[in-house]
């Protein structure tokens, strides 16, 4: 599905991937864990095109197709969805117009008919019912005045509407209670745990990995993957620390 054939990248002029490779199969949860600076978010501002971090070598094939080519809006119609670690507040857009906007956006590049009013709240309510967030919060502006894990939750949202191939979360488990934590994992199992999707998931800690367990967990570490292994590794990671394991 997903498939990062030696990969730099620099912000600014400073180079932050120095040569990544990693390959996503469809139905496979791979972690990425690292120290700070290493590069993970990075790598996942890369995949999903975000303006300034720019790929100066290597190449991302994404179902087949060259990556790089793809502007963002055409990534996230192929199937790229990118959760980030502090999801942006949009005032005055109501959650219900921005995700039926998105999902209709994506459909029509697709060839496929966009959803009516009535189709897409059907959907939208199921989703936020099986995340637990109270549906009069699909009235409100997106993230305006949401706490940290509502914020969270609503990302999951809006992943279970869109329905992609590959989710890319970069730290999801940023600022999470224990509840939450719970909440955004099981969402995560239920709306990616099939055999044509997959997950890359970029995490500082072992956590979220007792909700969502990983195929293939990954050390990055100044710009390059440095080890990889099993669920074991993240338990590693979490008593040792990344000098003593990647070492």
């Amino acid at each position: 599905m997903l498939k990062i054939d030696n990969l730099r990248a620099e912000i600014d002029g400073k180079e932050i991937l120095k040569g990544l490779s990693l390959e996503v199969n469809a139905g496979e949860v791979h972690a990425i864990m690292g120290p700070n600076g290493a590069g993970k978010s990075t790598l996942g501002y890369v995949l999903g095109g975000r303006p300034g971090y720019e790929p100066t070598g290597g190449s991302v094939t994404f179902g087949g197709e060259d990556l790089l080519e793809m502007a963002a809006h055409e990534r996230a119609a192929a199937g790229l969805f990118l959760g980030f670690q502090y999801p942006v507040e949009i005032p005055g857009i109501s959650n219900v117009q921005f995700l039926r906007e998105a999902l209709n956006s994506q459909r029509r590049a697709r060839g496929e008919a966009p959803l009516s009013g009535g189709e897409f709240l059907k959907l939208a309510r199921a989703q936020a019912d099986a995340l637990g967030m109270d549906q009069e919060m699909l009235k409100r502006p997106v993230n305006v005045g949401f706490s940290g894990g509502e914020k969270k939750r609503n990302e999951m949202v809006q992943m279970g509407i869109i329905g992609p191939k590959l989710a890319i979360l970069d730290e999801t488990d940023s600022g999470l209670d224990i509840d939450a934590l719970k909440a955004v994992g099981e969402g995560i199992n239920r709306i990616m745990r099939a055999p044509d999707k997959a997950v890359l998931l970029i995490t500082h800690y072992q956590r979220l990995l007792d909700y969502v367990q990983p195929d293939f967990v990954h050390v990055l570490e100044a710009g390059r993957i440095t080890r990889t292994g099993g669920p074991e590794l993240a338990h590693e990671l979490e008593a040792q620390g990344y000098g003593a394991v990647a070492a």
